[in-house]
């Protein structure tokens, strides 16, 4: 299966909503301490025809370089090549693919005091996006003004991940260091719901694609816990297996109860929360912390992931990723 080495740590890795063997890696230098980032995008090589033929690596279509790490990446849902970047700097930056180098980034949104974290492009409206961050703030932008629309600030520690939900055009949640997941609507003064969702730090959520009130956490307690929003005071499920800190979560865009995650325990973990035995799959091909995770929209059990030993994989759900 195909992997594409990175010069720099792995952060962030998604596929392009437009094209199926599109996809965008972020990356920093140092573990993201200190250092630059860049930001590629690849594109996976036609299968070789007949067995004797040589296994075509990925191809790099072009990288961004920036000054400090790109800690995650998201793609836009009304431009196929238009690319938001999270950096370490707490800037915001936009790139277009089809542009020529020389005019990206499109633009540099400086408005985040420290790290931005996450990005998360609204996938109903398609004008707008979220950004996290370390300032303990979630931001909303659209892309054609060069200010942010309006800034959420509730949380007591660092927004790690903040995430559209899929139905709902003016719902979004974000997960904190605060120990504290929070729903909110746009049109709203404040958050609308508080889940005091675990008693270490969450590092991340995401919405059921398929289930607009159900809704997942990942922290540092190691795991992973499925709530319904209609009633949060015991969660519907939680997954335990991870041996350290849940760092990415993600449900599955074709399977309702199947999702996704990666943990600094170096492993990729495939996860059905309505069955008992919830663990589908385990993937142990990383070799540092594994911090990224993405499954594609337009080829069911298409799965990536990347991490601190500078590599992203690609491989379909079943197969060994490290298998040529």
């Amino acid at each position: 299966m195909p992997v594409f080495k990175t010069p720099f740590n792995g952060y962030s890795v998604k596929f392009s909503p437009f094209y199926e063997s599109r996809l965008a890696v972020a990356t920093s230098q140092n573990f993201g301490i200190l250092g630059n980032g860049r930001l590629h995008v690849i594109d996976l090589s036609p299968a070789p025809l007949g067995p004797a033929a040589p296994h075509q690596p990925i191809t790099e279509l072009i990288a961004y370089d920036t000054a400090d790490g790109v800690y995650d990446v998201a793609w836009s849902e009304s431009h196929d090549s238009l690319l938001v970047a999270a950096i370490a700097d707490g800037s915001v930056k936009l790139y277009d693919v089809a542009l020529p180098p020389a005019s990206n980034p499109l633009r540099s949104l400086h408005e985040h005091t420290r790290e931005v974290s996450s990005a998360d492009y609204n996938p109903t409206r398609r004008d707008s996006f979220l950004t996290a961050s370390w300032d303990d703030t979630v931001k909303l932008w659209t892309v054609d003004r060069p200010a942010s629309v309006r800034t959420f600030k509730e949380h007591a520690y660092c927004v790690y991940s903040a995430v559209w939900n899929p139905r709902h055009a003016d719902v979004f949640a974000s997960a904190s260091g605060d120990c504290t997941l929070r729903v909110w609507d746009v049109r709203e003064p404040g958050s609308t719901m508080i889940i005091p969702a675990h008693e270490l730090e969450i590092l991340a959520c995401d919405w059921n694609k398929y289930d607009d009130c159900c809704i997942a956490t990942a922290s540092v307690d190691k795991s992973i816990k499925v709530w319904d929003v209609r009633s949060i005071r015991v969660p519907i499920s939680v997954l335990n297996g991870h041996s350290y800190a849940v760092r990415k979560i993600k449900f599955s865009p074709h399977r309702q109860s199947l999702m996704m995650s990666c943990s600094y325990d170096m492993s990729v973990c495939l996860w059905d929360y309505m069955v008992e035995d919830a663990l589908v799959a385990r993937y142990d091909h990383h070799t540092e912390f594994a911090v990224g995770v993405d499954m594609s929209v337009l080829v069911e059990g298409l799965l990536a992931s990347t991490g601190w030993d500078e590599l992203a994989y690609v491989w379909q759900h079943g197969t060994d990723p490290r298998a040529p």
